[in-house]
């Protein structure tokens, strides 16, 4: 599993160069794949958008690279285009989408992006689509690699010398050929120089070097495939890019050496964390009695984000705490904006790693959501966050369970997600406020952001005090596992 995404495949381990396995034989595991965080490239930032309507859920991550721009087009286009095709297909629109009533099972897909590579001159980036109306286990993945003696994007086949190609393609035919329900025949056909390159789309290299080709549905033979080739196997099967990216897989750089790319500042670490989480208010932020004066919680979801400087600026101006819900992701990525968040005595809880419906994933994957963002904010902030917010709001047994600690909902929805004006989004909250109510914005957006100043200087005037949301329960004990969206014993709630 990367990222929360399950990858389900039948797969032949190939010695040397190829192995083939006799029909109907058990399979192992294919050796796992090299991903990299590469905390290490300054001015790194994810790009990250989705929908929060219960009707139709969707959410995209994509690096965007310093120095490697045709990389990071080539990765929105590819987003953008998948994207469409979701929409199409439900409704033809994102609005269409949404306005469709789904019952229990709305549309859902994940876009979601690993590096296999980033350092030296080579970036390898692995996009992962999770489309749960989809045929199948719903999932897709294709490489996209960057060649920084070029300057340009190339399929996943660069990796692979012009002079080889047949060797590898006979290669892959032979270590499918084993697959339990696979045609020989049908794999040469799909395998051919005319079709090859619109098959073999993802390749990726293992941390001792061999090479992993997945195949999406269908793409070579019913249901997912994978073929591992050893390093020795392979070796002789690289081309220039090839050979330099399988060095930096086996043993990545810590640097990425392309024009204008800073280097980033060392990212701060701890030792793991051991002791219970607990759900105590931040050290920095002084205890505040709700149940005497107005209070409410301001939260924003899916960050840190590129405004979210510009929001923690604009909460100091104001002596105003928050509560932010961090996506794992983001959270590696901006590890210093977490840490500033934490020191201002703002509350930072957890939002899950990649952002998708927990509802629709296994307890392990769920537990995997949560801790790898635990170990995110950790490393940032010193301490593993208290509290959880579910992505869309979705719970269930498996979900409260894998959390162990409060689930925070909301009772002020701005869906500011949807309407990306700033003065809807301050209405929405001056509205429908009251004593005791969590708000629900985002800092990935900025008219959200934008909406703050007047939002706060409103509530502000009606006498209210901004808190995290450990505050605004106070003394108040919260269960792990229970869901909580306001209090109601607040001071002026009724």
């Amino acid at each position: 599993m990367r990222n929360g995404f399950v990858v389900l495949a039948l797969a032949a381990t190939v010695a040397g160069c190829t192995a083939s396995l006799e029909p109907g034989r058990p399979m192992p595991a294919v050796p796992a794949i090299r991903t990299v965080t590469p905390v290490w490239i300054g001015g790194l930032r994810l790009v990250s958008e989705n929908s929060e309507h219960e009707n139709c859920h969707w959410e995209t991550t994509y690096p965007e690279v310093p120095g490697a721009d045709d990389l990071t087009g080539t990765l929105r286009d590819a987003v953008h285009r998948r994207l469409a095709a979701f929409f199409q297909a439900n409704g033809g629109s994102d609005e269409q989408c949404q306005a469709q009533a789904r019952g229990d099972v709305p549309p859902e897909i994940s876009i979601d992006s690993d590096f296999l590579v980033a350092s030296g001159d080579v970036v390898g980036v692995e996009m992962t689509t999770f489309d749960f109306m989809a045929a199948g286990d719903g999932t897709s993945t294709r490489s996209y690699w960057f060649d920084g003696a070029t300057r340009k994007t190339v399929p996943a086949t660069a990796l692979i010398a012009d002079d080889a190609m047949d060797r590898f393609t006979d290669a892959l035919v032979n270590g499918l050929s084993g697959h339990e329900g696979v045609d020989t025949a049908a794999v040469k056909e799909a395998l051919s120089p005319e079709r090859r390159a619109s098959a073999v789309t993802d390749l990726a290299f293992t941390e001792s070097g061999g090479l992993v080709a997945q195949f999406d549905q269908g793409a070579v033979a019913p249901g997912r495939q994978q073929v591992a080739l050893s390093p020795a196997g392979v070796e002789p099967l690289l081309s220039d890019l090839g050979r330099r990216a399988q060095r930096q897989a086996v043993q990545p750089g810590q640097r990425l050496d392309l024009p204008g790319v800073p280097v980033a500042p060392p990212v701060a670490t701890t030792t793991a964390i051991t002791t219970p989480i607990t759900t105590a208010a931040p050290p920095a932020a002084a205890p505040v009695d709700c149940l005497q004066i107005r209070c409410v919680a301001l939260t924003f979801d899916d960050g840190p984000g590129p405004y979210t400087e510009q929001l923690l600026t604009t909460l100091e101006k104001y002596n105003a705490h928050a509560t932010f819900f961090v996506v794992g992701q983001n959270a590696t990525y901006s590890a210093d904006l977490v840490r500033r968040a934490a020191a201002a005595g703002h509350e930072i809880g957890n939002h899950s790693w990649s952002h998708p419906s927990l509802t629709k994933l296994s307890d392990k994957d769920v537990r995997d959501q949560f801790d790898r963002t635990d170990q995110a904010v950790a490393k940032a902030a010193g301490a593993r966050p208290g509290l959880v917010r579910p992505p869309y709001g979705a719970l269930n047994d498996t979900v409260r369970a894998a959390a162990g600690r409060p689930l925070i909902l909301w009772s002020v929805d701005t869906e500011d997600w949807k309407y990306r004006d700033s003065a809807v989004v301050t209405k929405a909250v001056l509205d429908r406020t009251k004593p005791g109510d969590i708000v629900l914005m985002h800092d990935i957006h900025q008219t959200s952001v934008d909406a703050v100043p007047a939002i706060l200087a409103g509530l502000q005037d009606r006498g209210y005090r901004f808190v995290t949301v450990s505050q605004l329960f106070g003394d108040t004990p919260l269960t792990g596992g229970t869901s909580y969206d306001a209090n109601p014993r607040a001071f002026g709630r009724g």
